[in-house]
């Protein structure tokens, strides 16, 4: 229920002639202190046409309002407090709460339009690290988000499937590799006789010559070199799959930078028929001085494209494909330059529909404020952070709850839902710190927190025993029980406010901030006791378990029943 509009409504009936009534709805406040009411109107902006003091307009508004859902008024200095009938207002939100359910939020903004989304892009024949953590949680967020608002997303995992690296990987298979030992660790092999083609090359410098040689091959369809980039490929991806498969997340499309390279030519020829390609020392670039940018060089000196070359490439390609509404890039805030280039060089080729997409940045995970590593300086692999986590939230529970079924299934829940919440609770553009024995406690500003709520709520309705009936009077009319009630009202304004910013750490706060004032109401009122307000308060309940739900299902993280 929008009750802010409600109050803007009542106010702008006497004040029509001075402001409009969208000007009085972007003029209301929350006030700070619950005393001071619900909802407050500052009346400086009626003091110069009315030549009255903010605090004389203020006293005079106040004895004009009269609405059956405005409890009172009150004037302190130049504001205007209302206070909103508890008994009215509370009954209309849970109707349309528990009507709607996992719906309420939702809204047809979208229209059904696409929504690509760049997002975790692993490379081929190396690990997941904690790295990739940040794009692949952020990306499947942010799909929830935007279907949740109306448009369809499009996951794609752009695969760093191509390059030079390959030619250096089929050398080493050649020279040092076996099929079984790929087979046996796919990730850790393939890895391993990289790193191995690296050290000797440093001491037989003719090892590079033989890469780019394969490479070759590889670019001109060598049947040899295609076949053992495939496998590769594939065994990689399989390997990926077991981490995606833990987190619940899929994707669809696995179109990497391979799937563009017969997609160049046709930009580099674009680029060319739009006089857009200047020589700069034998190399192609497209001059960006307009936009504050460095020229973007499309193609060096020997006649290799780019990274950006690609990247023009994958956009007019999903342009074309997808029509989208909105293209949306989850990749690290170090690559910032790099969008804006590339924006910059659509634009230069005509193409306003650039202004529709939108690189998503974020900072990097850290330990003790350094980049995070293992103390070898070694990568941490995601798997082994993902499996401890369950470890831990099974520590938890064999000694909150020893008899809690399927434990081990309530622990893959919370351990991995952990490590999504706490990557996603913090702001995107922020560094943090990540401490995985925190990140997985039950008290606190944690995921598990936020599920262990949920599963209460969900146990005191099991202890009720009882349907909830909506005809009945719906009256929740004490502090602790109105501060839930407007939280959850306020959810399709998180929402909202989520995907305007492309920001889902503001559903993260959202989720514990409503916990949080549940567990208040929780520790205060007798939800069970069987007088005339029983069915209301379950009502309540009831309605905070399918908004915590529907907030963790957006974050991409589950909500066990039991904990």
């Amino acid at each position: 229920m929008d009750y802010k509009k409600l109050v803007a409504d009542e106010l702008h009936k006497h004040v029509a002639e001075y402001m409009s009534q969208e000007e009085v709805l972007n003029l209301l406040e929350k006030p700070r202190h619950d005393e001071h009411g619900d909802v407050a109107f500052p009346a400086f902006s009626l003091a110069k046409v009315l030549r009255k003091a903010p605090p004389v307009i203020a006293k005079e508004l106040e004895g004009k309002i009269d609405h059956p859902a405005i409890e009172k008024v009150e004037t302190v200095g130049p504001y205007l407090n209302f206070f909103l009938n508890k008994e009215l207002i509370s009954a209309e939100i849970l109707k349309e709460v528990m009507t709607q359910e996992a719906d309420f939020g939702s809204s047809d903004l979208g229209q059904g339009r696409m929504v690509p989304i760049d997002m975790s892009s692993p490379n081929i024949a190396k690990p997941i690290s904690m790295g990739h953590l940040r794009s692949t949680v952020i990306g499947n967020a942010l799909a929830n988000i935007v279907e949740k608002v109306g448009y369809k997303p499009f996951k794609i995992n752009h695969l760093g499937d191509w390059g030079t690296q390959f030619g250096k990987l089929i050398v080493a298979y050649k020279k040092w590799g076996n099929e079984e030992a790929v087979l046996a660790d796919p990730i850790a092999e393939l890895l391993k006789l990289y790193v191995k083609f690296h050290e000797v090359a440093a001491e037989e410098t003719e090892l590079e010559d033989e890469a780019r040689a394969w490479f070759r091959k590889l670019e001109d369809g060598d049947e040899e070199a295609k076949g053992l980039w495939t496998w590769f490929r594939s065994e990689s991806l399989k390997e990926f799959m077991k981490i995606y498969d833990m987190l619940d997340i899929t994707f669809d499309s696995f179109h990497g930078e391979a799937f563009y390279n017969d997609k160049m030519d046709e930009v580099i020829s674009l680029l060319e028929e739009k006089n857009l390609l200047k020589q700069d020392r034998g190399a192609s670039v497209v001059e960006l001085e307009k936009y504050n940018l460095n020229p973007a060089l499309i193609k060096k000196s020997d006649g290799a494209t780019l990274y950006i070359t690609r990247d023009l490439a994958a956009a007019i390609y999903r342009k074309r494909t997808y029509d989208f509404a909105l293209s949306l890039y989850a990749v690290g805030n170090e690559q910032s330059h790099h969008f804006k280039q590339l924006k910059g060089v659509l634009k230069e080729m005509g193409y306003d529909w650039a202004d529709d997409m939108y690189h998503i940045p974020f900072g990097l995970i850290t330990q003790g404020g350094k980049k995070l590593s293992t103390r070898q300086g070694k990568v941490v692999l995601l798997e082994e952070v993902l499996n401890e986590a369950r470890s831990l939230a099974l520590e938890q529970i064999n000694e909150k709850n020893p008899t809690l079924e399927d434990k081990e299934g309530v622990a893959d829940q919370v351990g991995i839902g952990a490590v999504v919440f706490h990557d996603l609770k913090n702001e995107r553009l922020n560094n943090f710190d990540f401490v995985l024995e925190e990140v997985v406690q039950f008290e606190g500003e944690t995921g598990p927190y936020v599920q262990y709520t949920n599963a209460r709520a969900l146990s005191i309705l099991r202890k009720a025993d009882q349907p909830i009936e909506l005809d009945a009077p719906l009256t929740v009319g004490d502090d602790y029980a109105w501060d839930v009630l407007k939280l959850i009202n306020s959810f399709p304004d998180v929402v909202m406010n989520a995907f305007n910013r492309f920001e889902p750490s503001v559903i993260a706060k959202y989720a514990l901030q409503l916990s949080q004032a549940f567990n208040r109401y929780y520790g205060t009122t007798k939800i069970l006791v069987d007088n005339e307000g029983r069915n209301a308060r379950l009502v309540l309940v009831k309605a905070t378990s399918l908004i915590l739900q529907e907030s963790l299902r957006l974050l991409g993280v589950k909500s066990p029943e039991r904990m």
